[in-house]
């Protein structure tokens, strides 16, 4: 496997100031914040894509996101809501191929927003809804498995 930065920080080969951690997941300050308090929460045990994640570890990086989100709210940065983001695989824009939520503490005229592209504005008929729902359908997680079950 290539040199992975956050496996690193979880390592202590690199500098990490950190927020929580127990025994599946970590939280620490990213050093090119969207605004003063972001955070990411990782896996402590190396998983590259969703699909890698293990499902009890993905539900506590959630329950440990809303924890940190009360915590931004009442710690006194700058907090008037939270976006909570994961993005998963390059084209939805993964930098660090490791597993990371990122908790974005958001205010009114931050500055960050975001863009949608034209095809956002038409709206698919019920039918087409219809179709890619049955697409889904035919290939839901079995967790078992650890794979994609068709049906």
């Amino acid at each position: 496997m290539a040199a992975c930065v956050f496996c690193d920080i979880l390592e202590g080969k690199l500098p990490g100031s950190r927020v929580y951690q127990d025994e599946l997941c970590t939280a620490f300050m990213d050093i090119q914040p969207i605004n003063p308090g972001h955070i990411l929460i990782v896996p402590n045990r190396h998983a590259a894509f969703l699909s890698e994640l293990e499902a009890e570890t993905g539900a506590q990086m959630f329950r440990v996101a809303q924890r940190l989100a009360q915590a931004l709210r009442e710690s006194g940065i700058k907090c008037e809501g939270v976006n909570l983001f994961l993005a998963d695989g390059e084209a939805a824009t993964q930098e660090v191929f490791h597993v990371h939520l990122h908790v974005f503490p958001r205010y009114k005229g931050d500055g960050f927003d975001l863009k949608f592209g034209p095809a956002f504005f038409k709206k698919p008929t019920r039918l087409e809804l219809d179709t890619a729902a049955e697409q889904i359908r035919k290939c839901i997680f079995d967790p078992e498995k650890r794979r994609i079950e068709k049906t």
